[in-house]
């Protein structure tokens, strides 16, 4: 389907004639061209299609309009496109998925690894693709917003601003002076242990890599099959990673009744040229989806979300508002007024005095957070073990296990007058002097 609307544009194009790039147009095309010019594919998700070519399309335009000549039009080929099925066109029963084909064909009957974790009549779409290699169902589920007794949910009043980062990956100052640090040390971990690998992979395999216009051996098939199982995989483990950090913030959100997210948007710093290595820390942060990541559970708890500017948030001091030099490590010190902090808790103490509609912040009264929670992303990923400062953490007796031989359990002491003493193989009576001892072959 994807690679037919490829070559009837080109084939347009060439003949100097008008794209079919608007949605309504491609379905007329397609209702033409009648059943069965597709195989088994129905209609419901050939138009998944032409909607997903007609958005790439009209997105590149617009991106080409602003100013962004680098940006192309949706013209490669792909080897499998995901098909979208709406409600109403599918079944689920339980861990099985029925999915329309075309007419005259058998309906397709998937079967799930694992049931899915949301009502039947809340499911408003399925979509089959491939991942790495495996087919998967991404589900679109309708989840409404959390309700709260009266008295008890978050409160609009209490702001909290947060600070998005590549080392913590969100730090929030609350109201009470209190703060939540979530560490993404093993996020980053996991970004260098995968580049690490790849390089040591590629240079392996170098010498063996086919020439440009020959076709690969089967080994190299094999190889670039494993290396997208490994990419898809690191991919996984940093978003569920992402998605563990959202979730740390909005449950310390919700236990402290904050009503009000006031999060800094450091995206314009992603347009200057850093050099090599600080670009490639920038396209690992995946700021964008961090944001829209928190916004989403915001949202569903019931929290409001703003995005503001934080341009100067990490360079100013929060008791005399002094431009600051640029602190090394985390701490934050001012050679002014001698205070000192945290510098990314600093930082959204900050931005939350710059919530829209709040209280006017007069110098010297942004109140720097006191107490700290600490918690870690990532504790899944391979490698990330429990930290020692961890108050959580079990005591190491506990951790060690029992003292004494584990296995099998030495025998029970019998009470009484028998010894306890370990039986030895025959007599134990002295032998006479000038007889020998016989003993039983």
């Amino acid at each position: 389907m994807w690679a037919c609307l490829l070559e009837i544009n080109r084939w347009r194009r060439h003949r100097q004639g008008s794209l079919l790039v608007g949605y309504q147009e491609l379905c007329r095309e397609l209702s033409g061209a009648g059943p069965g010019t597709f195989g088994e594919l129905d209609s419901v998700a050939a138009r998944s299609v032409l909607r997903r070519y007609s958005d790439a399309w009209f997105a590149a335009a617009k991106r080409r309009n602003g100013g962004d000549q680098n940006t192309r039009y949706p013209r490669r080929r792909r080897g499998l496109m995901p098909v979208r099925w709406y409600h109403g066109t599918f079944t689920l029963a339980g861990r099985r998925l029925r999915l329309p084909t075309g007419a005259g064909c058998w309906p397709l009957w998937v079967r799930l690894d694992r049931a899915i974790s949301y009502p039947v009549e809340q499911v408003r779409s399925v979509t089959l693709l491939s991942v790495g290699g495996r087919l998967a169902v991404e589900v679109t589920a309708e989840v409404p917003v959390v309700t709260y007794p009266a008295g008890l949910g978050p409160q609009a009043c209490r702001v909290a601003g947060v600070d998005p980062g590549i080392i913590d990956p969100y730090a929030v100052a609350g109201p009470d002076r209190r703060g939540l640090l979530v560490s993404g040390r093993a996020i980053r971990a996991e970004h260098y242990q995968h580049l690490r690998e790849t390089r040591y992979r590629n240079r392996a395999v170098a010498a063996r890599a086919p020439k440009p216009g020959q076709r690969g051996s089967r080994r190299w098939k094999q190889y670039r099959r494993r290396r997208h199982q490994v990419e898809h995989r690191h991919r996984r483990r940093v978003r569920q990673a992402q998605h563990e950090a959202a979730r740390t913030v909005v449950d310390w959100a919700v236990a402290h009744w904050v009503g009000t997210l006031t999060i800094g948007d450091p995206r314009t710093v992603l347009e200057k040229p850093a050099g090599r290595r600080h670009n490639l820390r920038l396209r690992q942060w995946q700021i964008g989806r961090a944001i829209n990541v928190l916004r989403d559970k915001a949202e569903l708890a019931g929290i409001t979300v703003h995005l503001v500017g934080e341009r100067g948030t990490s360079s100013t001091c929060p008791t005399c508002a002094q431009r600051i030099p640029k602190p090394r490590g985390r701490a934050l010190s001012c050679p002014r007024c001698q205070s000192t902090g945290h510098r990314d808790l600093v930082a959204a103490a900050i931005i939350g005095a710059r919530t829209p509609g709040g209280a006017i912040i007069t110098s010297g009264s942004v109140p720097l957070p006191e107490v700290i929670t600490h918690r870690r992303a990532g504790r899944h990923l391979p490698g990330a073990g429990q930290s020692r400062r961890d108050p959580r953490r079990r005591p190491l007796a506990a951790a060690l296990g029992p003292v004494g031989q584990p296995w099998p359990a030495p025998p029970p002491t019998v009470l009484g007058s028998r010894s306890t003493a370990t039986k030895r193989r025959g007599s134990t009576t002295p032998t006479p002097e000038g007889k020998g001892q016989w003993t039983r072959h």
